[in-house]
């Protein structure tokens, strides 16, 4: 790259003296940079694109490369396959995704349509996806861990957009085998809710729509840095416990993930916010008790719906203040027609949203007319 930006000096210094001679940047590699997503890029060819996935799952120590080219181009352009890991025609026209995530990040680019199967498709809370699947223009496909891939090969996508935990899943394989490309999107695996949301460009490029998703992510980030603004002017900061007992165990998140970074930015004072575990907090119930009993508000009791079920799960729960106080907020119990929960569809795309109903909860006195997305009071 160092000789590439020598060569371009060189060139834009004879234009001086010739000015017939015209500069095309398109024949350089011209990588676009994110702003936060670290997870993936992409590198401008003269007449394609490449992909590139870095971090698909925790401590993935392999990179993924992509060409991403119009069947036009294709046609006349020839790739040592053993170079890259899918050679993908785009824009896309079939699409399989496995993560409602990835239906949010659809319906934001207006693509949706082009969406022919889902593994487990009652998690979708879209209104807009479960009129389609209503009326079977997205096959069910069973369970992500493994897909009914005899349905997924009848409806021959043009690309399949996975998830995985380490990377072995048998379903994918066989159906890149099939030659169905397979891409392993790696959005949950980042560290902040605006690098999450960052990976609508990642849809975007698969579709040729890159000015429309770095338009939507602009209007994201422009309006998640305006509320984390609005929360600089709370005259307190309340304290706040997060998670509940599974089992023996109490889950809460550290101080270094996206939960925690929502708190800290809508100005909240998350008691475990100084930790750095990698992935969740694994704590005893006294050890919870202890620090946070009189805690001002609780978010995410996991998935208990009520108070009642709170109670009934573990009594000892009744002795924290926010229980106490009805101070218990949860984004349960928003869902679409069949259960699925829409934060874990839109929260992730959606950062903004996500923060404001954060301000809603800890200032009220903010965003008076704000009404909120996600979260709502424990029933």
């Amino acid at each position: 790259m160092r000789y590439t930006f020598i060569f371009i000096a060189i060139l834009l210094f004879s234009c001086k003296e010739n000015k017939r001679i015209n500069l095309d940047l398109s024949e350089f590699d011209i990588p676009d940079l994110n702003r936060y997503a670290d997870g993936f890029s992409i590198e401008k060819k003269s007449n394609y694109e490449l992909l590139f996935i870095k971090n698909p799952w925790p401590k993935s120590e392999k990179e993924f490369k992509y060409v991403l080219i119009s069947a036009e181009e294709a046609a006349k352009t020839s790739f040592l396959k053993d170079e890259y890991d899918g050679i993908i025609i785009t824009p896309i026209q079939k699409i399989v995704t496995t993560s409602t995530t990835h239906i949010a990040a659809l319906e934001l680019l207006g693509v949706e349509q082009t969406l022919v199967g889902f593994p487990g498709t009652d998690y979708v809370s879209s209104k807009k996806t479960r009129l389609r699947i209503d009326n079977g223009d997205v096959r069910e496909l069973g369970k992500n861990e493994g897909i009914n891939t005899e349905v997924l090969l009848e409806l021959r996508p043009d690309l399949v957009v996975a998830f995985g935990v380490d990377g072995t899943n048998k379903s994918m394989e066989t159906i890149q085998k099939a030659r169905i490309p397979v891409i392993y999107n790696g959005d949950w695996v980042e560290k902040s809710p605006l690098a999450k949301a960052e990976w609508i460009k990642f849809f975007g490029v698969l579709y040729n729509k890159e000015k429309e998703a770095d338009s939507i992510f602009n209007h994201i980030e422009s309006d998640y840095l305006e509320a984390k603004k609005i929360a600089l002017n709370a005259a307190s900061r309340p304290t706040v416990l997060c998670g509940a007992m599974y089992k023996d165990v109490w889950y809460l998140p550290n101080g270094t993930s996206a939960e925690a970074q929502f708190l800290n930015d809508a100005n909240a004072n998350y008691l475990w916010s100084e930790t750095k575990e990698t992935g969740s907090i694994a704590l005893s119930f006294e050890a919870v008790f202890d620090k946070a009993q009189r805690t001002d508000l609780w978010l995410s009791p996991s998935y208990y719906p009520s108070y009642e079920a709170l109670e009934k799960s573990n009594v000892h729960y009744t002795q924290f203040s926010a229980f106490q106080d009805k101070k218990i907020f949860t984004f349960a119990n928003t869902t679409g027609e069949t259960g699925g929960v829409t934060y874990y569809e839109l929260g992730m795309a959606r950062p903004d949203l996500v923060l404001k109903d954060m301000i809603k909860i800890c200032h009220p006195e903010l965003l008076q007319d704000y009404e909120t997305t996600f979260f709502k009071p424990l029933n």
